[in-house]
């Protein structure tokens, strides 16, 4: 081989080396690059699981949570609803109680009877949108400066009356339970429901003779609230 192609083949040698070198870095190199995107693309679906699993996790906590605040909400409007008012019967139920009447929440009326010897008959009506209740007990009922007091006309207690819209109750008041000619001579009587009644009132009647008055229970019939004589 002369000198000259011998120098020509190894020029070619190095060029050809030299191809195959940069053709085997440009290999490496896409390798490499795949492999890095690869692993980017690895890492960011890594990283976007658990971000999901979180927000699963975030959204199940608010559901249980709303769940809860709302069985919290319910329970207390059950105690509260449950609790209610009025006087509990012992049957698990209650029943409202109605207010004492007073003399002032009252609507009265009196009229001369001639039964027993002639007595005054008292009738008592709520005045409207008013309920109340008249205490089992006696009226009291006054006369005079003197606040003479009409006695019990029965030996026993009535019961107590609920007075609203036409329920009327009714006592009668024998101003003389004595035979003879003593008395004084009067022409109102005060009424009131029972001693710690605040606002009493006058009622007017015909001139009577009071001498040892006596009164009956509050009645829901005017026939039952005749004194005896």
């Amino acid at each position: 081989m002369s000198g000259n192609r011998r120098k020509a083949f190894l020029v070619s040698a190095v060029l050809v080396g030299g191809a195959l070198l940069m053709t085997a870095c440009q290999d490496t190199d896409k390798a490499a690059d795949t492999g890095a995107s690869q692993g980017s693309s690895s890492a960011s679906g890594d990283a976007a699981t658990p971000s999901g699993s979180s927000a699963a996790g975030s959204g199940k906590g608010t559901g249980k949570d709303s769940g809860a605040a709302g069985k919290g909400s319910g329970a207390t409007g059950g105690t509260e609803d449950g609790a209610g008012s009025g006087a509990d019967t012992g049957n698990g139920k209650r029943e409202p109680v109605g207010q004492s009447c007073g003399a002032n929440d009252i609507s009265w009326n009196t009229r001369s009877e001639t039964q027993a010897g002639g007595y005054i008959l008292i009738s008592a009506k709520a005045k409207p949108g008013i309920t109340c209740v008249l205490p089992a007990a006696l009226p009291t009922v006054a006369f005079g400066s003197d606040g003479t007091e009409a006695g019990p006309a029965e030996q026993a207690v009535g019961e107590q009356i609920t007075l609203s819209g036409n329920t009327t109750a009714y006592a009668g008041v024998s101003t003389k339970s004595t035979n003879g000619d003593g008395g004084k001579e009067l022409d109102s009587i005060i009424v009131a429901v029972g001693d710690d009644d605040p606002e009493p009132v006058s009622l007017k009647v015909g001139t009577i003779t009071v001498d040892k008055p006596v009164v009956t229970n509050w009645h829901t019939s005017a026939t039952d609230a005749v004194p005896a004589g």
